[in-house]
C-alpha cells in the first residue's frame, strides 16, 4: 500500500473518532444540567440549532442563550446517542444519530421517555471539527408511565 493512500485512511479513521467526540462532549454537556457555555463552543459562529418541535436557534450566541433556558424546562436528561452514520468530504462531513432519552421536565416534575433522530452537518475549523447545523426529527416525548402507544407528544408547557 501507497503511504499516500495509508495516511488518508488514517485520516478519515482519525476524522469519525473526533466527530463521534464531538458528538458525546455534545450529550455529556447536556446531561450536565445543559453546559451553555461548553455547548456553544461546539458550534461555528454562523450554526443553526434546529430542534423542530423543541426550537430553533441560529448563530452560537442563539444557541447558547436557548441552552441557558433548557436547565429551567428540563431537570434531569440522559442522551443516549446511538448508531452513526458519517459520511467526510474533506473538512465537511454529515452524520445521522439515533437518540434516546430519558428526561425531567420541571413542570409537573414529570418523567418523560423520547426518540429522535439527529441530521448534523460537521465543518473543520482550524483543525478542529464543530457542529454547522444540528437538525433534530422528533418521534415522540411521552410521559414514562404512559408510553408512546399512548402519547406520542406531550403537550410544551
Amino acid at each position: 500500500m501507497e503511504l499516500e493512500a495509508l495516511e488518508r485512511r488514517i485520516r478519515r479513521l482519525e476524522d469519525l473518532e473526533e466527530i463521534k467526540q464531538l458528538k458525546a462532549r455534545y450529550a455529556a454537556y447536556c446531561d450536565a444540567n445543559y453546559e451553555a457555555d461548553a455547548l456553544a463552543e461546539l458550534f461555528t459562529a454562523d450554526a443553526v440549532w434546529d430542534g423542530g418541535i423543541l426550537g430553533r436557534s441560529e448563530g452560537r450566541e442563539a444557541i447558547r442563550q436557548f441552552f441557558r433556558g433548557s436547565s429551567q424546562r428540563i431537570s434531569f436528561a440522559i442522551h443516549n446517542m446511538l448508531n452513526p452514520i458519517i459520511e467526510i468530504t474533506g473538512d465537511t462531513a454529515t452524520g445521522t444519530w439515533y437518540l434516546l432519552q430519558t428526561c425531567t421536565y420541571t413542570n409537573g416534575n414529570q418523567a418523560v421517555l423520547g426518540a429522535a433522530t439527529y441530521h448534523d452537518q460537521y465543518v473543520r475549523e482550524n483543525g478542529v471539527w464543530k457542529f454547522r447545523h444540528v437538525r433534530i426529527e422528533s418521534h415522540f416525548w411521552t410521559p414514562f408511565e404512559e408510553g408512546w402507544a399512548h402519547t406520542q407528544f406531550i403537550q410544551r408547557r
